[in-house]
């Protein structure tokens, strides 16, 4: 057996023949690419907010379900029988459907059974991109603060990370920076916008400095575009769509943010066929095929009329403006947010000595729950002072949540 890194020892319990407990104690293994990382933040902040039974502005995924037409098509695909493999890129209609909704969206024409490929999730979309088509020793450039997905799976793909800070107030892309990161190395640039968990939209002319570089130096890039359509303040761009790019970036996307049904686990990766086939080659192995029935319904949610994700827009817009006045009357400094459902504070103003203390105070003594913004970043120092909260939530939870600030927070630390 291969050799594997050890961790602190955990205890197990097995019966014998005879019915007699017996302890077992064993250090956790884990490979050594993966041993720096820990259990989720999420995780650890879920955990902790079902303890104090506090209100969870943390964890980005809604108190409040997807839409009826969606999950009737579910139900009805079960029924109908529609419970087997699919085809391992994907059922030939929903590739169809998410052709037609990248048109609508870049403008450009696609083939559906070449440069599309189903995934279960966009975070499966990023780990076959990273593992397809990323060897050991590449470069791939990171802007920080980062979805913390990207720096594991791209260890496990034996990839060097480099990493550009995106700085507040506007968490603008250092572009000179950016130009000193890329080497005869580089693979690839991956790209969030809108950005997690600062809410950042990248702009049409950061955009346009990227694919010139990337262009000059034959690198490609990864977008990442979940919160595409919650994008409030600037129309969201697409990097395939800008001249020359759509040949060099794969394009990830999912249906949970978009529908509010994040655990129906539905993405994909847009790409043209040269990249398709190594994001294809990965994702045959990692789960071969995504949940039948629920890309038949997710088909009938790329459908939707316009006046559908016009709406969505309308509400989270609302629910964006009672949290980040309600952040600001507590006394946070609340940095902008032109898209995304999360927005991000300083919250240096109470106090405490660092954005996880910040956030293990809040949940214990105040009730709620955000995320510290540390851990999204290489070195966790350039965060310490900000933490991310979600306004994914009914309004009555957030108008809860910013009372309990009110009523404890600046009366506790302060």
């Amino acid at each position: 057996m291969a050799a594997m890194s050890t961790a602190p020892t955990q205890n197990g319990t097995v019966s014998t023949q005879d019915g007699t407990p017996q302890i077992i104690r064993q250090p956790v293994q884990v490979a050594k690419r993966l041993e720096k990382f820990k259990t989720t933040i999420f995780t650890q902040m879920s955990m902790l907010a079902i303890k104090h039974g506090a209100i969870n502005l943390g964890q980005g995924f809604p108190n409040f379900d997807g839409p009826d037409f969606v999950k009737e098509a579910a139900i009805q695909a079960i029924k109908d029988g529609k419970n087997q493999y699919a085809r391992g890129y994907g059922v030939p209609d929903f590739n169809n459907a998410l052709a037609a909704r990248f048109k609508k969206d870049t403008g450009l024409v696609i083939d559906p059974e070449k440069e599309v490929t189903v995934t279960s999730g966009c975070t499966e979309a990023i780990a076959a991109t990273m593992l397809g088509l990323i060897n050991p020793g590449d470069e791939v450039i990171l802007f920080a603060p980062f979805y913390d997905s990207y720096e594991a799976t791209l260890s496990m793909a034996g990839a060097k990370i480099k990493c550009i800070t995106l700085r507040p107030p506007d968490f603008a892309v250092p572009i000179d920076e950016l130009k000193s990161a890329i080497s005869k190395n580089t693979r690839a640039i991956l790209i969030n916008t809108p950005h997690n968990p600062t809410g950042k939209m990248f702009t049409r002319e950061e955009l346009n400095t990227i694919a010139s570089l990337c262009i000059e130096n034959d690198v490609l890039v990864f977008m990442d575009e979940v919160y595409d359509k919650l994008a409030f303040e600037m129309d969201h761009i697409s990097m395939a769509s800008l001249p020359g790019m759509y040949e060099r970036t794969v394009t990830m996307n999912s249906l949970g943010k978009t529908f509010s049904l994040t655990g129906w686990k539905i993405g994909w990766a847009i790409a043209p066929p040269h990249l398709t086939w190594g994001v294809r080659q990965a994702h045959s192995f990692l789960t071969f095929a995504t949940s039948t029935p629920m890309q038949w319904a997710a088909t009938v949610a790329l459908r939707a009329p316009d006046s559908y994700f016009e709406e969505l827009k309308r509400d989270y817009m609302a629910k964006k403006a009672i949290l980040v006045q309600g952040l600001k009357d507590v006394g946070f400094k609340v940095f902008p947010s032109s898209g995304t459902y999360f927005v991000v504070v300083d919250h240096t103003p109470f106090g405490l000595e660092n954005d996880i203390a910040f956030c293990e105070y809040l949940i214990k003594e105040v009730g709620v729950v955000a995320i510290p913004t540390s851990v999204f970043y290489l070195n966790p120092e350039e965060g310490k002072n900000l933490v991310r909260f979600t306004f994914c939530k009914d309004e009555e939870t957030l108008r809860s949540a910013v009372e309990r600030m009110k009523e404890k927070l600046k009366k506790k630390v302060i």
